[in-house]
């Protein structure tokens, strides 16, 4: 009775090992396919997912996930090749439209200096106003196919407690005709960032240009020690609807036909590059820009 009670332990306890096993190199195998899964998203390459286990669960799990990969692979080159055409077609308009609109200004200059009566001068105003705005229009499409199409960027330590003071600065007359005087709160501290700074002064200018576009007579920066940026101000003309689309490409706002509704969208591109973050958020009224740049 004693050894057919030892035996029954003796075999309790080769099931326990023998499961323990099992576990132990699923574990490991789940972690090898989540490892190689995470690696296979961030890199561009054709390499499947192969795993250790003869598990032969596992192993049709990993052969799903490739099927899977090879899809998403295929998608996402699509939409890169999509992408790149659209970019270099925004390119070649822009760079195409700039010798017409150069020529249509060299005409109106030359149209200033002939006599002419009050209404000929009325239309020659209108039309010299709307070709300026579409110039401006012009080098924002080009800016963002730039933009989109460099992934060149100079990290070096920048301040950009600095950077945003220097910023605002430059967009003092423009407050100033606009009668904003600015709630600006900075850290007394500089806030060091290994960041691209042509980059860091694109988007604060950009994100500055589009507050101002919309703000309803008040504007407020704040930035906190750990280098988070809000930008935020009153704008009636807005919805939550309307700021969930800031970001995207060409989304222009009713209210303002002027623009081609890229500027924060290459901030968002800019920003995202350099591993931060930036979101619009809109509470009674107010609309708020937060941007945090990765430490």
């Amino acid at each position: 009775m004693e050894h057919l009670l030892l035996l029954i332990i003796g075999i309790l306890f080769l099931i326990i090992f023998v499961l323990l096993a099992k576990i132990y190199y699923l574990r490991r195998s789940a972690h090898e396919i989540a490892e190689a899964f995470r690696d296979r998203l961030t890199e561009d390459t054709n390499t499947l997912i192969d795993i250790s286990s003869r598990d032969r669960y596992m192993r049709k799990l990993a052969a799903d996930i490739n099927l899977q990969l090879c899809l998403l692979r295929k998608e996402r080159q699509r939409y890169q090749h999509g992408d790149l055409e659209l970019k270099e077609a925004v390119t070649n308009i822009s760079h195409d439209l700039r010798t017409p609109l150069t020529a249509i200004s060299g005409y109106l200059d030359l149209l200033e200096r002939e006599d002419k009566n009050e209404n000929i001068q009325r239309y020659l105003s209108q039309i010299e106003n709307r070709t300026e705005v579409l110039k401006c229009l012009t080098e924002e499409l080009f800016r963002y196919s730039v933009v989109a199409s460099s992934q060149d960027l100079n990290p070096e330590h920048i301040d950009i407690v600095r950077a945003l003071e220097e910023n605002l600065l430059s967009f003092y007359a423009v407050m100033q005709e606009k009668g904003i005087q600015p709630e600006i709160e900075l850290p007394e501290e500089p806030v060091y960032r290994k960041l691209d700074a042509g980059a860091v002064n694109r988007i604060f200018s950009n994100i500055i240009s589009n507050a101002l576009k919309y703000a309803d007579g008040d504007l407020s920066i704040k930035m906190d020690k750990n280098g988070c940026v809000t930008f935020s101000n009153t704008a009636h003309n807005l919805t939550a609807v309307t700021v969930g689309r800031l970001f995207d490409r060409f989304y222009t706002v009713e209210a303002n036909r002027n623009s081609t509704g890229l500027g924060l969208s290459i901030a968002k591109l800019l920003v995202e590059r350099m591993g931060g973050c930036i979101e619009a958020i809109y509470n009674h009224g107010k609309l708020e820009i937060k941007v945090k740049f990765a430490e």
